[in-house]
């Protein structure tokens, strides 16, 4: 991903389709028989291109070598870890489950002798596996971050019929370091509809990003195909849908699938599809399409569904999908914003080497409220603004002419720094903002901008909003949470329900921190569908700029460019646009290369629609 904000709609992820060559790992013959293992170390990293082989069991070999060889073939590209259960008794391989997790360690587990010994002895050997866990993909391919020491037992026996050492008792799942799993493993975002939104001014359905990660080199498409059958992750479940049937996977007798040389797709399905209409059944092809685009180098364009019996149930292109559902770059923004010298909201147009802003249309333009901050709505049509004092929030319509009116919030913090945020609009139009004042922190929505706000509640919720930026689809959010001096990223999801007098009870749940390794995270925005762009720091370390993806792992490709002294940065949904900051030198642009480039002396809060 490049550093502009990455791009362009599709990008094609190297190392999903292999090449021909194949590469053996080594399968540490000259290791001694006897004694503990200083480290299993992460395989380097290997062309995109190339699949790596393990080798299997020496003839022989100790104990050992028999781990060392297994914990090798784990980072394999195996499609069912044939050679890593080879160092297995028939007992362990039948129980093994390979998929039931990943743990991610900083390096490659380290292994060590359980006990005294120093040789082996006897008929049975055991080996402690212990490391530092940065993560777990669990068995619905979902990441999570994680900490801490990582310790597990791998158990051998020596077979008195053959004479081999092999290993009888193992931890479910895989580990591996993190090169390895970053050499093994690909980021996709599924699909599915958001639940409990409504649809669009023009009936489209509003599209979320689900992540998980597949082995990038085994094929993935197939496996990313079954995942995104089963359905959502459980921690996005409660406010996403489907549009396959319960029950709806791949025919039995699939195998494989792949796109032809015409990039189409066909997928068929069991019984449990076959009574769907063209509706629904295009909304399938739909989540296909969006979740299929960036895994393939030349991507899917057009998507088959087939029934059981082969016959063709419905197909979609490209064009299609984008007609039943908002989705990534559906539309593209007109202006990129900011506060300028006279605290004014202007605008530049997105793409424009102009750099001479105009001010807004209407009273947020003018000098008749001096301003600390706005925000946009999706629709460019109406903007939010918070006074330079940071005490109330206005709504005003983008148009010549239109007029402040009444503020829509007020807070009674005593200092600027313990009053309102930046507001946020979601995709259906409702606006969002904190109100930080210590006596009564809140989090609040103004349906459609406008009304009695309505609080949020934000059970889990431990410490001080500082942020607030709501994702387009309106089932995500994203918060900078200030507790004890320290900040982190928090994602949450949006659940809302409407009582029978029409009132609605919103709700922000499953938050969990992104940025762990961050102490301090002091602006975001999101990037994408399912990324973020953050400014932080580690202990002791400097400010830093980086994207992180909603699960919490680091997305592949080049960072942002360095920047000094970022205040505030600003992203777009539409990856094809640049960064904007709000940095010491002024309002600058990182839109091509990697150099930033000023935009203005005199500006602050830069913000995208949204």
């Amino acid at each position: 991903m490049g550093a502009e904000g990455s791009g362009r709609r599709r990008v094609p992820r190297l190392g999903v389709f292999t090449g021909c060559g194949a590469v053996l790992l080594a399968g540490c013959a000259s290791m001694p028989d006897s004694g503990g293992l200083s480290g299993v170390e992460s395989t380097p990293r290997q062309n995109a291109q190339v699949r790596v082989f393990a080798k299997p069991p020496r003839e022989n070999a100790g104990p050992a070598e028999i781990v060392q060889g297994f914990l090798e073939a784990l980072t394999s590209d195996d499609p069912q870890y044939e050679t890593a259960r080879k160092y297995l008794t028939s007992g362990a391989s039948r129980t093994w489950r390979p998929d039931a997790s990943t743990t991610v360690l900083s390096d490659g587990p380290n292994a060590m002798p359980e006990g005294s010994r120093s040789r082996e002895v006897g008929d049975d050997y055991a080996y402690t596996l212990t490391g530092s866990r940065l993560a777990v993909v669990d068995a619905q391919h979902a990441y999570a971050p994680d900490s801490g020491t990582y310790g597990s037992t791998v158990h051998l026996v020596l077979d008195r019929k053959t004479n081999q050492w092999r290993i009888d008792s193992l931890p479910q799942g895989v580990v591996m370091g993190r090169s390895d799993f970053q050499r093994n493993y690909v980021s996709v975002n599924k699909y599915y509809y958001a639940s409990n939104v409504p649809t669009t001014v023009s009936g489209q359905l509003s599209t979320v990003a689900d992540p998980v990660y597949v082995r990038s080199k085994v094929d993935p498409v197939t496996a990313t195909v079954r995942s995104l059958l089963k359905g959502p992750t459980h921690w996005l479940a409660p406010v996403t849908t489907t549009g396959f049937p319960t029950g709806t996977a791949l025919r039995k007798d699939v195998v494989s699938l792949s796109p032809d040389d015409q990039n189409t797709l066909t997928v068929p399905l069991n019984g449990k599809a076959d009574g769907v209409g063209r509706v629904q059944c295009t909304r399938m092809a739909a989540q296909l399409l969006f979740t299929l685009q960036d895994l393939t180098p030349t991507g899917v364009n057009r998507i088959e569904l087939q029934r059981e019996n082969g016959k063709k149930l419905c197909e979609l292109s490209e064009n299609g999908a984008e007609r039943i559902a908002s989705h990534g770059t559906g539309k593209r923004p007109a202006y990129e914003y900011f506060i300028d010298g006279k605290q004014r909201l202007v605008r530049l147009p997105t793409g424009s080497p102009s750099q001479e802003p105009d001010p807004v249309p209407g009273a947020l333009g003018t000098e008749e409220t001096p301003l600390r901050a706005a925000a946009v709505s999706r629709d460019e049509g109406t903007a939010a603004g918070v006074s330079a004092e940071g005490r109330s929030l206005y709504v005003s319509s983008l148009v010549p002419g239109a007029t402040l009116g009444d503020a829509v919030l007020t807070s009674a913090g005593l200092s600027q720094e313990d009053r309102l945020t930046t507001p946020s609009w979601d995709g259906g139009g409702d606006l969002w903002v904190a109100d930080r004042d210590p006596k009564n922190p809140r989090l609040l929505l103004l349906q459609q901008g406008a009304g009695e706000p309505v609080p949020v509640r934000t059970p889990g919720l431990d410490g001080r909003i500082d942020a607030v930026r709501v994702a387009a689809d309106g089932v995500r959010i994203a918060l900078i949470v200030e507790k004890g001096g320290t900040t982190s990223l928090q994602i949450g999801r949006v659940e809302r329900k409407e009582g029978a007098d029409g009132a609605i009870t919103v709700s922000i749940r499953g938050l969990h921190s992104v940025t762990p390794q961050l102490e301090a995270v002091t602006a975001m925005s999101w990037a994408g569908d399912g990324r973020l762009v953050v400014v932080g720091r580690e202990a002791g370390g400097v400010q830093q700029l980086r994207y992180v993806q909603v699960d919490g792992s680091t997305p592949a490709g080049v960072p942002p460019a360095s920047l000094t002294g970022v205040k505030q940065i600003a992203a777009s949904e539409d990856e094809r646009l640049p960064l904007v900051a709000y940095s010491e030198d002024g309002i600058v642009r990182l839109s091509g290369g990697t150099q930033w480039q000023k935009v203005v002396k005199k500006g602050t809060a830069p913000v995208y629609p949204g």
